[in-house]
């Protein structure tokens, strides 16, 4: 209830000064349409007095207002009477408002008393309390309906107006009666017998007064023993406990309440005290817990930062410590003692840093907590020693986490190498042992060689070879990995390294030569069977040219061109073929006789080789003789019936060509001729290309008779015939030629004659007519018209030239026609008429146009000038201002009419000057129209100067006297708002009203004085020019001056009023600032925000810190506004001083509840800042355990030795990286639990993340231990198997070995025999290994079982 009391308080605050500063920037009277709900409800309250019963209230109202006269010694008797001098009534307001009223007027006279009882009501007005039909002669004349009215008024406004209560159901806020209702309701909620509804019957049985102290102060009455039927006790005793111990005034009499219809208003008044009073314990009380609260904090923070300072010590001391021991890399050089040292450094990582970390993590958690209570009590934030800061402590840490990671590195890594050193040197034994076996069988495989002694049995003894040697090549890996063993090993530096370097290099050696044997063998297998197939390839070339000569000795050489062609593609592709054979049986050679030259083995006698080279060569060379001859008797046959064909294709198409030459005639038209013309030229090209093929068709017939080939009988007589036909079809060509382009020339100058005729016809009928216009619109068009004419004419000269010269260069057979002559004539006559009459028409058209044109001008000219005459004679000046503005608007559009006639005028004058000089036959009656016209226009320029003169004079004269006018209506109504600005009280108001005022009027006045100066220069220079006005102008300028200096006397008595309100309005400007700004701080501080992470939680930390600094920031701002008081007393000008007053109280009260929600805020946050501290944590541990389940999810278990090695290698590290990450996720935990037991806000979300952090680490661990199991059984299920896959593959090379059932003669039986000795002796050896093998193969069954079953339960 306080708070909401509070919020008000400053709420009223802030409204009441901007409502100021609204109502000062407005007029007098702006207060008066201001209507609020408050006032509203004011006034049906002060209606609704008229039905209450005024004894009651008379007795409740005065004990009320004695009850508060009190704190000033005063006390009234009689309501009614007491109040009627207003004295008593000034000094309530003082008491309730906290301000000072205008002091009152000492003296008993009616108008005294009248005089202070409106300085209340005023006053009262100013606290925007409407009294409605309230005066102030009402209050002195002792009206007691009225009176009680505004006593009721009074409690509503300074005693209930201001509680407010918030409810919860609907979040609405609640005024006056309403809110003190639900106020009573709350408190008593938890009375059975205790029900308000109302201010009425509700408490007439006295138990809602007891219920109300009960309440608050339990130990004052026995609520129990209390009887519903005992009202009048109950109102007693309430009554007295009231006003003994809880000093509130009795201002009821148990009569009073417990009647039929007690007072409702007399009750609330009462009630209202009760709401006060508790409601000041509470702050009274809060206040005292705040005190014990800060000195609690500053002990327990010396105390926090002792305790900071020795864990500080502690901590970094043990880090240094125990880097100096885990930074030792010494490690023993043994298995065991490595696997010792490894289980020392896990114990410390899963027992001891655990416990470590959680000291610094609390450490850090520590350090926040002091530095967040310092900021909260606005202490100087504590800083720890040097070397002992958390960044020291951090970086320290860092250091042991490194050390740590390569302390761990290290153990494992020389962990893994001891184990790996093992391993590899059983492996190694085993495998040389084999390979030494292998390599010396091969050996004795690969040193044989029977190869045969024709193609098949060499390709049989090579596939053998090649089987023989992919064995070997496969077998090359192996050896390989024994290579690398024995490197590893070295590179490892295992002891026993010399043993096992000699049996690498001896199982090396063995290796080396029979690759080397093997490379023998094939080298002499592969010259056997390159020479098999070289003599085979010599076989098939031979059969090959047997059968080729067979065809080449063919007689048949063709009987006409298309069979000899074929014959002669045919015998292409044999020579194509026996340049390819040719070039094989080359390669064959070639490759035969290296057989004979080389060195060493040699697969077969040189001579035998050499004859058969010999033998191929021979044949190969007849066979090509025979090709040559064949080729040369085809292509003799191939010429000679070629220009057999040639002639009779000439022949036939010189008697086609001929036969259309005699039959076509020259054409009836032009475009006939024109059809003709063309065909014959592409006669012509066709003639010019076959003559071309026809020389060289003679050419061949000649070359052909030299050669003298079988069958030229004939040839000559077929030559000479074709000549003869030719020559005459070239001469029947250029006659038909000749005739074509006589009719083509004949018929083009005739259709040239018939066009030219038509044209000029035409053009004669449009030079000839006789029409030229019936004005200038029709005039200028023919001319148009005729200019096109005119150039048609001149351009059709050339044309009739040029078939003057086409008739001279015709054949005489058509130049001699009498048509040709007579058409020519014609054309030549009509020509030279046309351009003789288009010359005299062109001149005809130009005069029209000119007379036509002039007489329009004139015309149009004349019509205006008459207008314009007609209006300046009837035109008279005003005297009205308007009248002669308009005026002078039409003069301005005359002026522009005016420059546009001229510009035609000078265009008629330019037209009839043309006219007169071409001597045209009106040139008379063209002079008269000029003059005429000329002379119009220039009594009409001369007219309109002068009406224009007379018009700027008058203009002049009433604009001075219009500005005099209004310049002096301006000073007057300056000085008019000077004499009303007068301060005639003491409230805020007024002060400030004078400041604006006055500042506005020296702004205006600035702007008027240069106007009075330019307005003295017009009335002395409109005097001059009009002496006969000079004291009509002079006079209104003489009382403007007069008003002038009296408005400056007027501003100056008032720079000392306005120097007051400066620096009251300065006050104003930052008590309006700093309210404004205290009502968003305390909005910002009460927010319920809480953070959604750590980065917005630190975010809200340090935005709540900055507002406890601007805080600070601001509180020089509050203690100058509240040592105001005594400035502004200082000061003799009348000042607003009650509400000054006022206002610097409710702003103590706003200041004090801003510090309060400040530090409730801070607590919240701290809380919300560490729980999500605890997230961070938290997430970062959740990320472990998700790292941990996605790898534990993704094992699979390997199928090899080396990748199950591996896989437990790498589970190996990731169990010792788990159980690091143990001891973080138990310090987050541990957390977690130290934060639930601090009753931390987050409560219920801690405990839930710290027990699903706990169940998933156990699971994980639990997961980790089955796989690391299984990964060993798999490692030995790999073991025997890969020992069983070598026990086989040695028994299938011993098979291989005792299924030899080859008989060499080269071998003895007693090396056979030894050999079978060694075999057996290592086969009883191996069975030892098998034996073993069998042994492990049953544990790991029994294991296999055992493991799937618990496997199996584990996942289910």
């Amino acid at each position: 209830m306080a708070n909401a009391s509070t919020d008000l308080d400053n709420a009223e605050a802030q409204c009441q000064l901007n409502n100021n500063n609204t109502r000062l920037a407005g007029s007098s009277g702006h207060w008066e349409t201001e209507v609020t709900s408050s006032k509203l409800f004011e006034c049906s309250r002060i209606k609704a007095l008229a039905e209450e019963r005024d004894a009651v209230q008379k007795k409740t109202f005065t004990k009320w207002v004695n009850s508060h006269l009190a704190r000033v010694s005063c006390r009234i008797a009689d309501l009614y009477n007491d109040l009627r001098d207003g004295y008593m009534l000034t000094r309530l307001l003082e008491v309730l408002s906290g301000e000072m009223l205008p002091r009152p007027t000492r003296g008993r006279m009616r108008i005294h008393c009248l005089e202070n009882v409106d300085k209340a009501l005023q006053f009262l007005k100013e606290q925007r309390v409407h009294l409605e039909n309230v005066g102030s002669h009402d209050i002195v004349d002792g009206n007691h309906r009225l009176t009680l009215g505004l006593i009721w008024t009074i409690i509503l406004r300074f005693q209930i107006q201001v509680i407010k209560i918030e409810c919860d159901d609907n979040r609405k806020t609640r005024s006056a009666k309403d809110a003190l209702l639900l106020w009573c309701q709350m408190k008593t909620a938890g009375y059975s017998e205790v029900h308000i509804q109302n201010f009425t019957t509700c408490w007439r049985d006295g138990l809602a007064f007891n219920a109300l102290i009960h309440r608050h102060r339990p130990d004052l009455i026995e609520f129990h023993k209390l009887i519903r039927s005992n009202a009048t006790y109950n109102l007693q005793q309430a009554f007295n406990i009231a006003e003994q111990n809880l000093g509130l005034t009795k201002l009821l009499d148990p009569e009073d309440v417990n009647t039929e219809n007690p007072d409702e208003k007399s009750i609330i008044t009462y009630v209202v005290s009760y709401y006060h009073y508790f409601s000041k314990m509470k702050a009274l009380r809060v206040e005292g817990k705040r005190v014990g609260k800060v000195l609690d904090n500053a002990i327990e923070g010396q105390k926090m930062i002792d305790r900071y300072e020795a864990l500080a010590s502690e901590l970094l001391e043990w880090i240094e410590k125990t880097i100096g021991i885990i930074s030792n890399q010494k490690f023993a050089n043994s298995l065991t003692g490595v696997q010792q040292q490894l289980q020392a450094f896990t114990t410390y990582c899963t027992i001891e840093k655990p416990i470590k970390f959680q000291e610094k993590g609390n450490l850090e958690v520590l350090l926040f907590t002091i530095q967040s209570k310092l900021r909260a009590n606005n202490q100087k934030p504590y800083v720890p020693h040097e070397g002992k800061l958390i960044s020291d402590i951090n970086k320290a840490w860092e250091r042991l986490e490194k050390a740590e990671h390569e302390r761990g590195v290290a153990l494992r890594q020389e962990l893994i190498r001891q184990e790996k050193l093992e391993l590899l040197a059983q492996r190694f034994d085993h495998k040389t042992t084999m390979r030494q076996a292998w390599l010396n069988e091969n050996q004795r495989l690969v040193s044989q060689d029977n190869f045969g002694y024709d193609l098949p049995a060499v390709e049989a003894a090579m596939k053998k070879h090649e089987a023989i040697e992919a064995d070997i090549s496969s077998y090359e890996e192996r050896i390989g990995v024994v290579v690398e063993l024995a490197g590893e090993m070295e590179t490892e530096g295992y002891y026993d390294i010399r043993r096992i370097s000699a049996r690498k290099e001896n199982i090396l050696g063995q290796w080396s030569l029979l690759k080397e044997l093997v490379v023998g063998r094939k080298a002499r297998l592969e010259k056997n069977l390159a020479l098999q197939k070289n003599f085979q390839d010599m076989v098939y070339m031979i059969d090959w040219m047997e059968d080729m000569q067979v065809q080449l000795l063919s007689k048949d050489f063709g009987k006409h061109l298309l069979e000899v062609d074929d014959l002669l593609q045919k015998h292409s592709l044999q020579e194509a073929d026996i340049i390819v054979q040719a070039e094989r049986v080359q390669t064959l050679n070639t490759a035969a006789l290296k057989f004979t030259t080389i060195e060493g083995y040699q697969p077969c006698d040189p001579q035998v080789i050499c004859n058969r080279v010999n033998h191929v060569s021979t044949c190969l060379e007849e066979l090509k003789q025979l090709a040559a001859k064949r080729r040369s008797e085809l292509e003799e046959s191939q010429h000679l019936w070629a220009f057999f064909q040639e002639v009779e294709e000439s022949e036939a198409w010189i008697r086609e060509k001929s036969s259309i030459l005699a039959t076509q005639t020259c054409g009836k038209d032009l475009s006939s001729v024109l059809r003709l013309l063309q065909k014959h030229k592409t006669l012509a090209g066709e003639l010019l290309a076959r003559r071309s093929l026809l020389q060289q068709t003679m050419k061949k017939g000649k070359q052909i008779l030299m050669e003298k080939s079988f069958g030229t009988g004939d040839i000559q007589e077929r030559i000479m015939e074709v000549k003869g036909e030719w020559k005459r079809l070239e001469d029947q060509a250029a006659q038909r030629l000749g005739h074509l382009q006589e009719a083509l020339n004949f018929f083009q100058f005739s259709t040239e004659t018939d066009d030219l005729l038509a044209w000029l016809q035409d053009a004669y009928r449009l030079v000839s007519s006789e029409d030229f216009g019936h004005d200038e619109y029709s005039t200028q068009s023919l001319l148009k018209k005729h200019r096109g004419v005119r150039e048609a004419v001149d351009k059709h000269r050339l044309h009739v030239v040029t078939l003057r010269k086409h008739m001279v260069a015709l054949p005489l057979h058509y130049r001699e026609l009498n048509e040709v002559q007579s058409r020519m004539g014609e054309a030549e006559q009509l020509y030279a008429e046309v351009a003789e009459v288009a010359v005299l028409r062109q001149q005809w058209l130009h005069d029209a146009l000119a007379v036509y044109l002039m007489f329009s001008e004139v015309n149009a000219c004349e019509v205006w000038i008459d207008e314009k005459e007609q209006w300046l004679n009837k035109m008279e000046v005003p005297e009205r201002l308007e009248d002669v503005e308009v005026i002078a608007h039409r003069f301005e559009s005359l002026d522009q009419e005016m420059n546009s006639l001229m510009g035609r005028i000078l265009d008629v004058n330019q037209i009839v000057q043309q006219l007169l000089d071409s001597g045209h036959p009106s040139s008379t009656e063209v002079r008269g129209c000029q003059d005429h016209l000329n002379s119009r226009w220039n009594r009409i320029v001369e007219m309109v100067e002068q009406k224009k003169d007379h018009l700027d004079s008058v203009l002049r004269l009433q604009n001075y006297l219009l500005e005099c006018a209004e310049i002096k209506s301006q000073i007057q109504e300056k000085r008019k708002a000077i004499d009303t600005t007068q301060y005639v009280g003491s409230d805020l108001g007024g002060v400030l009203a004078l400041q604006r005022r006055l500042s506005t009027m020296e702004g205006a006045l600035a702007v008027l004085e240069p106007k009075l100066l330019h307005l003295q220069q017009e009335a002395e220079e409109l005097a001059i020019s009009h002496p006969a006005k000079a004291m009509e102008v002079l006079e209104p300028f003489e009382g403007i001056s007069v008003e002038w200096e009296e408005l400056k006397r007027t501003l100056q008595g008032c720079e000392d009023s306005l120097i007051v309100a400066g620096r009251l309005q300065q006050f104003i400007q930052d008590l309006d600032c700093f309210l404004t700004w205290l009502v968003q701080t305390q909005t910002a501080a009460a927010s319920d925000e809480l953070p959604n992470a750590l980065e917005e939680a630190e975010r809200l930390i340090n935005c709540h810190a900055a507002l406890k600094e601007e805080i600070g920031r601001y509180e020089e701002d509050y203690e100058r506004l509240q040592a105001v008081n005594e400035l502004l007393e200082a000061e003799e000008a009348p000042l607003p001083y009650a509400a000054l007053q006022q206002w610097l109280q409710k702003l103590d009260v706003g200041w004090n509840k801003l510090l309060e929600m400040w530090e409730s805020r801070r607590e919240v946050l701290v809380q919300a800042h560490i729980f999500h501290l605890f997230l961070r944590d938290v997430k970062q541990a959740e990320a472990f355990l998700n790292n941990q389940e996605s790898a534990l999810a993704h094992i699979e278990l390997p199928t090899t030795v080396e990748t199950v090695e591996a896989a437990i290698k790498k589970h190996k590290d990731f169990t010792t990286t788990m159980e690091l990450n143990l001891h973080r996720i138990k310090a987050v935990i541990e957390a977690g639990e130290s934060l639930i037991s601090q009753s931390n806000i987050y409560s219920d979300r801690i405990k839930e993340r710290v027990d699903t952090l706990a169940n998933r680490g156990n699971q994980n661990r639990e997961l980790a231990q089955q796989w690391l199991e299984r990964l060993n059984g798999q490692w030995g299920l790999q073991r025997l198997l890969q020992d069983c896959h070598e026990l086989g593959d040695w028994v299938a090379e011993k098979m291989l070995m005792a299924r030899d059932t080859s008989r060499d003669e080269t071998q003895k039986l007693h090396k056979k025999w030894l050999k079978h000795q060694a075999f057996m002796a290592e086969l009883a050896q191996n069975k030892e290994w098998l034996e073993k093998i069998e042994r492990v193969s049953r544990v790991q069954y029994r294991w296999g079982s055992t493991q799937r079953r618990g496997w199996v339960s584990t996942m289910g």
